[in-house]
């Protein structure tokens, strides 16, 4: 075998045992497949996932089965209202033994670290996300600590219209790769929920989740998602669809150069999540909603006729002209 090939035969077997953990959050949860994959998309690409849905569709199970299949050390805040930022990415606490000030880390250091309802805490304490996501690193009293990787940072939240909740500042939902839409699930799905719990379901069921991948193999796997390629007729398509959204008439603030960098990103790894070596218009299709449904505003009189983003990303897609 040749040096040149052996990349190809590694990226296989890595992509065998990641789609593992598909099979091993099913265990637990049922009817979420998409959101399973997202997840994954977002640990491969080094990004971040916004999870929304109602209370009640297994958002927090779904995101604790998952840190259970990666093997990843992974720890939960609960976000309210009268949490501080220092309670996140953690504080200078007094040790009256030697008489200084210590660094006593926060739950953010960590691989996995699921934000519960991240949108029931003031913006002030949402904010102590922004550096860890964006640069994997805490400052505190001019010392900077880097995060471990792999680093994601999983949260949920619930609808902004519910009692209690806070809209996410634009900086902090920028800084999330994914928003999944964890809708209800199907009859059959839902007829499968209650048979669990008819037959005896409890909150043990993670115990039957194992871990079926390591950090290392992680770790290789975006590696291996970097290669993906992406030809300058592919990448000037995102610039367009990008452009697209600036100049339609429902929307008030278009996708960004960030925006189109993490849609590359998350289309990288969709393709090698299916074996392809570059990406495709599909690939970055399937990716734009998800990628781009928080980081776009509509017009307020859009929203008053009942524009959805994601009907106007869909409009965007059908008139941009995809390259050959």
């Amino acid at each position: 075998m040749t040096e040149q090939e052996t990349p190809v035969t590694d990226a296989d077997d890595l992509r065998e045992v990641i789609a593992r953990v598909r099979t091993e959050v099913g265990k637990a949860v049922i009817g979420q497949d998409g959101a399973v994959t997202g997840l994954l998309i977002a640990l491969l690409a080094r990004g971040h996932a916004l999870l929304e849905g109602v209370p009640g569709v297994a958002k927090t199970l779904l995101v604790r089965s998952f840190s259970r299949a990666t093997g990843l050390d992974t720890k939960r805040v609960q976000f309210t209202p009268d949490l501080m930022p220092g309670d996140v990415s953690g504080s200078l606490v007094y040790d009256a033994k030697t008489g200084e000030f210590e660094f006593r880390e926060g739950p953010v250091f960590t691989n996995i670290l699921l934000a519960d309802e991240v949108n029931r805490t003031p913006p002030k304490t949402q904010s102590a996300l922004l550096e860890a996501m964006e640069e994997r690193q805490v400052s505190s009293d001019g010392v900077t600590r880097p995060l471990p990787e792999p680093f994601l940072v999983a949260a949920t939240q619930n609808p902004i219209e519910h009692e209690g909740t806070y809209t996410l500042p634009e900086a902090q939902l920028d800084r999330f790769l994914l928003k999944l839409m964890i809708r209800m699930p199907e009859r059959d799905a839902e007829v499968n929920i209650l048979r669990r719990h008819a037959d005896g379901f409890s909150p043990r069921v993670l115990e039957g989740v194992s871990a079926v991948v390591t950090a290392d193999e992680i770790l290789r796997a975006q590696q291996s998602v970097d290669a993906v390629e992406a030809t300058d007729d592919v990448l000037a398509y995102i610039v367009d669809l990008a452009r697209a959204t600036r100049e339609s008439a429902s929307v008030q603030v278009g996708a960004s150069p960030r925006a189109a960098t993490a849609l590359l990103a998350a289309s990288k790894a969709w393709a090698w999540l299916g074996g392809y070596p570059a990406i495709t218009p599909d690939h970055i299709q399937a990716m734009l909603t998800p990628v781009w449904r928080h980081r776009i505003q509509l017009r307020p009189d859009a929203e008053i006729e009942g524009v959805s983003v994601d009907k106007t990303l869909a409009s965007v897609v059908r008139t941009t002209p995809v390259p050959r």
